[in-house]
């Protein structure tokens, strides 16, 4: 399967799993938690049950990391191309009755992501993109090309968590930056935000996991943007425990990390996502 037929796979199941989710919304659902404390509903599993089983069904040589069944104690081991699947991102946003949560399959290839959707759902959007060969939104009123923007001289739009959020670092990362405001998302909203060119930085501080990462950071890359270690390298996948390490999402203009974060000065501004519009993104 290549890479289009993989994103349109994906993208088929991932709009399917939101009106699992949205039907369950609808008729209501109970909270419960699981071992790290962290909520999961109903949508959750139903979710994830739709979407494994159609990844295993068309693609069975390609392994599938899920959320909710890692939870459960599910192995899988990191091999040179496995799917990550986050069926309902934002479990506390949906469960608070709020409508920033999303469905997030992505395509790993050795250690990188190369492909995702990242579907809302509640706002009826759904971003794809192919890194390489550019993003896309659809919603209703078709599919739209999408790009991630360079910074503009009045100043950054930060985006943070409205659940993680981690005030004292925030405020240690923006030191010394032009910041014109600060918005809140949840899920990972925040990454396809920036993937249209609505903000310009995104520094996260805190644990997360592959899965939440992987679709939305593939839709940035696509659009032109990048996420980076605080160390300035590219988020890889395929780590042990599955957990990444804080990391900062960038439009085309990647500001300098201030020595007070992790210890470094960091990366000097530099331009990224040059190779993310060699091809030419294709409607399926």
């Amino acid at each position: 399967m290549n890479n289009f037929s993989a994103l349109a796979l994906a993208a088929d199941l991932a709009l399917r799993a939101g009106a699992v989710i949205l039907a369950v919304r609808a008729r209501g659902f109970d909270i419960m938690k699981k071992s790290d404390a962290s909520p999961v509903t109903e949508a959750d599993h139903a979710a994830e049950a739709l979407i494994v089983a159609g990844l295993r069904a068309a693609t069975p040589d390609i392994p599938v990391v899920a959320e909710e069944e890692t939870a459960a104690g599910h192995v899988v081991v990191a091999a040179n191309e496995f799917w990550l699947v986050d069926p309902l991102d934002g479990t506390r946003e949906f469960a608070a009755g709020r409508e920033e949560f999303t469905v997030n399959i992505g395509l790993v290839r050795d250690g990188r992501v190369v492909l995702g959707v990242v579907n809302v759902p509640a706002y009826g959007e759904l971003f794809g993109g192919i890194v390489g060969h550019g993003a896309w939104r659809r919603d209703a009123t078709g599919q739209h090309v999408i790009h991630a923007r360079a910074a503009p001289p009045e100043g950054l739009t930060v985006l943070a968590s409205r659940s993680h959020g981690d005030q004292a670092a925030l405020t240690a990362f923006l030191a010394g930056r032009k910041v014109e405001k600060i918005v809140n998302y949840g899920s990972s909203l925040k990454f396809c935000r920036m993937a249209e060119g609505k903000a310009d930085l995104y520094p996260r501080h805190g644990r997360t996991m592959e899965w939440d990462t992987a679709a939305p950071q593939a839709v940035l890359e696509a659009a032109g943007g990048a996420v980076l270690t605080l160390d300035g390298l590219p988020l890889r996948y395929g780590k042990p425990g599955w957990e990444n390490p804080h990391f900062y999402c960038t439009g085309h203009q990647s500001p300098a990390i201030p020595k007070e974060i992790g210890g470094a000065s960091g990366p000097e501004p530099t331009r990224y996502g040059d190779w993310a519009h060699k091809g030419r993104v294709t409607d399926f």
